[in-house]
Parts: C-alpha cells; structure tokens; sequence
C-alpha cells in the first residue's frame, strides 16, 4: 500500500474510536504539515469550530512553524481559546499522526493550558 493510503486508514481508525467512544462531543483536532501545525476545538453535535490556532497567526510573524517550540505555543493558544470559548474538557484528535514530537508538544501545552483529555 502507499504511504498516504495507510495514513488514511489510520485516520479513519482513530476517528472512528473517538466518534464510538466520544460522550464529550467536543475534540482537539490536531494537523501538521512540513512547516506549520494547526489546532481545533471542534463540537461534532453541531458541526462548529468553538476555537482554533495555528502557527498562520499573526503572533507566529516572522517565526519558524514547523518545530516543537511552535507546536507548544499553539496548543497554549487553542486552550486559552477554548477556556475562553466555555470549553474545559475534550478529546484529542491525532488526526492519524503519532503521538509524538509535534503533535504530543501541542498536547501537553493544551493539558498545562487548562484543557483536560
């Protein structure tokens, strides 16, 4: 199979625990390309983004995306967002990827953001 094939199957695996087994509605959705990484609050009930960051913003001008140190401010951002947002407690949403670097950098700072998984 190719690369993407498999990612794919991955993320549709994820996904479909986390819609089996999601009593909140309410996940953090995780994206990573080479160079930036993008976070979600979303509530699947009614299909809207309560928040989001991403490393696109105006506070990452002039700042690399695509490292761990991003990574750790936009998960601080998405959780200040969604506390402001009224949201305290969500699912997290690998999106396929490992859990690891990146993706586990923004976790961590949403959980010390006040964000519980």
């Amino acid at each position: 199979m190719k690369k993407l094939e498999l990612f794919e199957r991955r993320k549709q695996r994820s996904r479909f625990q986390l819609k089996k087994n999601n009593t909140i509605g309410v996940r953090l959705s995780v994206y990573r390309s080479e160079k930036n990484i993008f976070a979600q609050v979303i509530d699947d009930s009614k299909g809207v983004t309560l928040a989001a960051a991403s490393t696109l913003s105006k506070e990452f001008k002039g700042k690399s995306g695509g490292n761990i140190a991003a990574a750790t401010e936009v998960g601080k951002m998405v959780a200040e967002a969604a506390v402001k947002a009224g949201v305290k407690e969500v699912v997290f949403d690998r999106g396929g990827y490992t859990y690891h670097g990146r993706v586990k950098a923004v976790a961590e700072a949403a959980r010390a953001g006040g964000l519980k998984f």
